[in-house]
């Protein structure tokens, strides 16, 4: 038996339906699967509850983590933590999979070695002619360096204590599993000799201004820096300080609908955004919520003025760099905690609800 785990936040219903039905019509049934929706809105998950329920095989798990951080490696981990099956696979949802790729997997698995596959790219206009597997042609396909799609050994992967959840956002993490293992001595196989993966198009989810998603600005080139330590360092465990694989609790999640214990409201001056960072490790069975408003135009440059003249001033952070440090704060320490945040960049102002266990 090969566990299969797919995750999600909002992606279109469409290109979710199709993953489902390529996998519903596989020639080898000898499979589990699980779908982690992690933080979509609301009026989504309505939708989508309606359309897992018409494939009975699919096991869903919908995490109440919106306004959250996206954290495919939580997501993932969530899974890895319940699986009892030998080996397991990690998928993306906006795949279509060949009738034959569960044959494939049963063929390829290895107790010493991880497998990942090329994928075939289709376009725009081939995947809304919305064709079967067979009939959807490829535009182009994944190289080596592109190194999702894995199969691994469960036990393996529970070894190096699966993904690491420090990274958030989309990419490295995949890279980060295959240089662990490879570290561990793992041997990890490329599968090109045929296609057996197509990736269905879709556009692509870059944040505007008007948008007040959670959003690290610097933290695509944190994660590069991070996983080149991990590389040279020759890191086999991830995880090490912290719970993994945690599932979010509703009922705590609920808390942050709740009068807040606490409301701290602060402008970003450099002294009073370091001191709430290092306020947030004294909290416990708390709720609480922080704001930080952009202070005013008047106010930046008199103190530019007292600067420019030699007298004692106050040093204000642009919003973007708060932003970045509160988040950080959450990445490093708080992940797992139940959180909501925003950040409004057309009026200057962050929100963030956090429930303190």
């Amino acid at each position: 038996m090969i566990t299969i785990v797919l995750t999600n936040r909002n992606r279109d219903l469409q290109t979710v339906k199709n993953c489902f039905d390529s996998l519903a019509e596989q020639s080898n049934d000898d499979f589990e699967l699980f779908f982690v929706d992690y933080g979509s809105d609301q009026n989504y998950v309505d939708d989508l509850k309606q359309l897992i329920a018409k494939y009975p095989k699919i096991k869903s798990i919908i995490s109440p983590v919106s306004g959250q951080l996206w954290n495919k490696c939580r997501a993932i981990n969530i899974v890895l933590k319940k699986c009892n099956t030998p080996y397991f696979f990690v998928g993306d949802i906006d795949m279509l999979f060949h009738p034959d790729f569960i044959n494939k997997l049963h063929e390829l698995k290895n107790k010493d070695k991880a497998t990942y596959f090329q994928v075939g790219f289709l376009s725009q206009k081939e995947t809304a002619l919305q064709r079967d597997f067979h009939n959807a042609t490829v535009d182009f396909t994944s190289r080596k360096e592109a190194t999702g799609m894995t199969l691994y050994p469960t036990q393996l992967l529970k070894e190096i204590n699966g993904y690491n959840e420090f990274y958030h956002g989309w990419g490295a993490e995949d890279t980060d599993v295959h240089i662990r293992l490879h570290n561990l001595g793992i041997k990890i196989d490329f599968f090109e000799k045929e296609v057996l993966l197509k990736h269905q198009w879709h556009p692509k989810t870059y944040r505007t201004n008007l948008s007040t998603d959670p959003y690290h600005f610097e933290l695509e080139r944190i994660n590069h820096s991070y996983i080149q330590i991990s590389q040279t360092s020759k890191q086999t465990k991830a995880n090490i300080n912290q719970q993994w694989g945690v599932l979010p609790e509703e009922k705590e999640y609920s808390k942050l609908s709740d009068q807040p214990d606490f409301t701290i409201e602060i402008e970003p001056e450099t002294s009073k955004v370091n001191a709430l960072l290092a306020q947030l490790d004294n909290f416990e069975n708390k709720m609480v919520s922080i704001i930080v408003k952009d202070t005013s135009d008047s106010n930046k440059r008199k103190q530019f003025a007292k600067r420019i003249l030699g007298k004692k001033y106050l040093k204000f952070l642009p919003m973007k760099s708060v932003n970045n440090a509160i988040l950080q704060e959450i990445v490093m320490h708080y992940r797992n905690l139940p959180y909501q945040y925003s950040f409004d960049q057309n009026t200057n102002l962050i929100t963030l609800k956090i429930y303190f266990r």
